[in-house]
């Protein structure tokens, strides 16, 4: 291994100034412009493309899958990013290239993967497994391991200590499988900080945790004499306001349409003209033709409650795969996917772990129903971060060579020669 780049969830350059941390032994972190929105998918996207959103087309942890007529969130086909990858030269090179624990990374030009997916049963319950390539390493990283835990990894048990089993996998995996650049996701902060805020108790705890982490990890890259860079993706916010419903909102308009099983409301793409896939502090609002868009538009920004509403035009974000309006929340407020307020309405999955069936990203899966056990939350209120808006990034590197003002400039400078990086777009 020659270089091992590590991208850690939550790492903000803001929050790490004021817990003091802005160094790590000789590591000395540097703030860079982030991605917009600021979430996992757009973020990781950006890094393995050096492109802006509007080219690699990840507009957020989920698609609207407009033939469909269906978002989907957390689906793992690399084909979903787009555009070429600042690792191709490299590889047409000969040099090798793993991605671990990356989402979107099932298929990617690659030598080597891990991933976390799960079999879900017919019967209910799931089979707890990683996707893994070559195939042959899994079962020697498991027969040492054991079964990654993926209840630790999201849900209301979530730890930030799954990372040190992350870190475990990286390295089985790079024993077996050795690659010239190795790129690693660490959850670490991911957790507590939405859980608690930023500013909490526990979030000085997982700021500790993931220091532990990175140590291992540089430790592991000198023993290489690898060079070893850390990179974050998004900041944390502090949640102080209640959450916006923007589905809420074009139900009770007459955009957003229903399908009422019994007294359960199941969202219906196919008669809804307008719906909002909502995903932390921003959401897309995807609005069928021949909709007046300005007038949906007015809907949100007459109500006082973001901070912008902004039509899809020549914007950074202006991707074939984007709503035709984005919403951004009002600083301290995030976007609930939601469109009912009596509880009887809410789908059977509203009230578990379920990252796909749900038309956005829930962050009260992160908590479990305090009446209703093994439920997990529908109490918005309990969601204490959040991030999705412009944000500065913190990184550091050993590496002279690796560097620029933002996530995407430090991402093209990773293969110095620049055959593997992508062109201007």
């Amino acid at each position: 291994m020659n270089h091992l780049v590590v991208m850690a969830a939550g790492l903000g350059w803001e929050w790490l100034k004021r817990r003091r941390a802005v160094r790590l032994d000789d590591l000395a972190f540097r703030s860079a412009k982030g991605v917009f929105p600021a979430v996992t998918c757009v973020a990781q996207a950006a890094l393995r493309t050096g492109a802006e959103v509007g080219s690699h087309g990840m507009v957020a942890n989920g698609l609207y899958m407009r033939n469909l007529r269906r978002p989907l969130f957390w689906e793992q086909s690399s084909a979903l990013v787009e555009g070429p990858r600042i690792w191709d030269g490299a590889r047409a090179r000969g040099e090798k290239v793993g991605m671990y624990f990356f989402q979107q990374s099932m298929g990617e030009s690659v030598d080597s993967i891990i991933s976390p997916a799960p079999i879900h049963k017919h019967g209910g319950g799931m089979v707890m497994s990683s996707y893994t390539q070559p195939p042959e390493c899994a079962g020697t990283i498991e027969k040492k391991l054991g079964a990654f835990p993926l209840i630790r990894y999201w849900g209301p048990f979530a730890s930030p200590k799954v990372g040190r089993r992350v870190v475990a996998d990286f390295r089985e995996m790079i024993a077996l499988r050795d690659v010239d650049t190795a790129f690693l996701y660490l959850p670490t902060l991911d957790y507590n900080l939405q859980r608690h805020g930023p500013d909490s108790l526990s979030a000085r705890s997982s700021l500790r945790e993931l220091w532990r982490q990175l140590r291992e990890l540089r430790a592991l890259a000198s023993a290489a004499n690898a060079e070893f860079t850390v990179i974050g993706d998004y900041e944390i916010a502090p949640v102080t306001e209640p959450c916006v419903n923007p589905n809420l909102a074009l139900r009770s308009a007459g955009y957003f349409k229903v399908r009422k099983i019994g007294e359960a409301a199941y969202p219906d793409f196919n008669a809804s003209s307008a719906f909002a896939m909502c995903d932390h502090e921003i959401a897309h609002v995807y609005v069928r033709d021949g909709i007046d868009v300005e007038r949906v538009a007015r809907l949100f920004s007459e109500s006082g409650r973001y901070e912008s509403v902004e039509i899809r035009s020549s914007q950074s974000w202006a991707s074939a795969n984007a709503g035709e309006i984005l919403l951004l929340a009002k600083r301290g407020s995030w976007c609930a996917y939601p469109w009912w307020t009596d509880r009887r309405e809410a789908p059977d999955w509203a009230t578990h772990v379920d990252i796909h069936n749900k038309p956005g990203f829930d962050p009260c899966e992160l908590f479990l129903d305090k009446w209703y056990l093994p439920r997990t939350c529908q109490n918005p209120a309990r969601v204490k971060g959040t991030h999705g808006r412009p944000c500065e990034i913190a990184w550091a590197s050993t590496n002279p060579s690796v560097g620029g003002e933002s996530l995407v400039e430090i991402a093209r400078s990773l293969f110095q020669d620049g055959k593997g990086a992508v062109a201007d777009a």
